[in-house]
């Protein structure tokens, strides 16, 4: 699928639990991204924010990887094919350092953001 074409009701990233017990350990998918680079952006936010909030001082890059394989969150692009980022191209990355609070604002680029704006409390 192009990025041209978003699916009906835009792209979708799937959020993954991975402690959850058995297959279906999906969180939730938000839905709204009206490309494909947006789904991506949030996508790879959100799993460089889980992999630091996996991290401790002390903790060597393994450690945080595998903290983050015990109890962190995952994200992927439903339905982006090719297109779509993938956290094991940049797990190692992750855990090798730290992210800036812009590498890790995916609050920033949530469609839900938006639709919590329409209707303040």
């Amino acid at each position: 699928m192009s990025d041209l074409f978003a699916p009906d009701g835009g792209w979708r990233v799937r959020l993954i639990d991975l402690s959850a017990p058995g297959e279906d350990n999906v969180v939730e998918e938000v839905a709204g991204f009206p490309t494909l680079m947006q789904a991506n952006a949030f996508a790879r936010r959100y799993v460089r924010d889980s992999v630091d909030r996996c991290r401790a001082p002390g903790l060597s890059a393994r450690d945080v990887l595998e903290a983050w394989f015990a109890f962190g969150e995952d994200a992927e692009i439903v339905d982006g094919g090719e297109g779509a980022w993938r956290s094991a191209a940049e797990l190692g990355d992750f855990a090798d350092r730290e992210g800036s609070d812009e590498e890790r604002d995916w609050r920033a680029l949530d469609p839900r953001r938006a639709e919590d704006a329409e209707f303040p409390e």
